[in-house]
């Protein structure tokens, strides 16, 4: 699999008032695999997340797309790039089926302004095959009638159908039982190995991170401490690398450098 980084996020800062979200953290997204990003509450994981995507703008620091800088102080500039975040609450309106979620406001009309209702359907339907999502007997039933995991499934879908290249998925097993986490944790391997996508994972779930991810990226107050290769460590060490990882800027003192 390629190792070519599609995002590096290079020493970003960002503070709201007094407060230092972000003091130096590090991330990067390699194309076709899974680089999961971990760390306590608090640690900057959505706060960085948040800058790539555009709805935070970095104080400090520089983005890299494809190895170019860019300038990402929008949603709109992230989406143009190809970044969707899908996130913890899906942004799934229940009301609508699964088509009508898939294209909400980007519907595919025909002549007369009507809608290409056929065709929506049909490239649903190809997404999910793609994705090898078998669990849904009808791309026409409500959301609300769907299980977690068929809504993440769908989210996901969603984010691809868009031609996305980086997709990011903020704890896409929280709350899930075991079957639909299983489910999940499945998508998101072939989310990155079939679609030859960037996946960053974020989770609590440790017994997720290890199965699922190629890479680990740790946050600690702020600032990336260690990236792990997950087939040259463990459960443990990445553990303490989230308790104890060792801090080149000490919180409060912003400008002292840790030798």
């Amino acid at each position: 699999m390629s190792e070519e980084n599609l995002l590096e996020a290079k020493g970003v800062f960002k503070h709201f008032g007094a407060v230092n979200a972000l003091t130096g953290a590090n991330l990067r997204a390699p194309v076709g695999q899974v680089m999961a990003l971990v760390g306590d509450n608090g640690a900057g994981k959505t706060v960085l997340t948040k800058c790539i995507s555009g709805i935070y703008t970095a104080d400090r620091g520089q983005i890299f797309w494809d190895g170019q800088p860019v300038s990402i102080t929008s949603p709109k500039d992230a989406v143009k790039l190809g970044i969707e975040v899908v996130y913890q609450d899906l942004a799934l309106a229940d009301n609508l089926d699964v088509v009508e979620n898939m294209y909400l406001g980007r519907e595919t009309r025909s002549s007369f302004r009507r809608l290409n209702e056929t065709a929506m359907e049909s490239e649903t339907r190809k997404v999910l095959k793609d994705l090898s999502v078998t669990t849904l007997t009808s791309v026409r039933l409500p959301v609300a009638t769907m299980s977690g995991g068929q809504r993440q499934s769908i989210a996901v879908a969603k984010a691809v159908l868009w031609e996305s290249k980086l997709v990011i998925l903020d704890e896409p097993t929280a709350a899930l039982g075991v079957a639909q986490t299983r489910q999940v944790l499945d998508l998101t391997r072939r989310l990155a190995e079939q679609g030859g996508l960037a996946v960053v994972l974020i989770s609590h779930n440790m017994h997720d991170v290890m199965e699922v991810a190629d890479y680990i990226t740790v946050l600690r107050l702020g600032q990336t401490v260690a990236e792990f290769k997950k087939s040259e460590t463990n459960q443990r060490e990445v553990v303490e690398a989230i308790t104890a990882g060792e801090l080149k800027i000490v919180p409060g003192m912003q400008e002292e450098v840790i030798a």
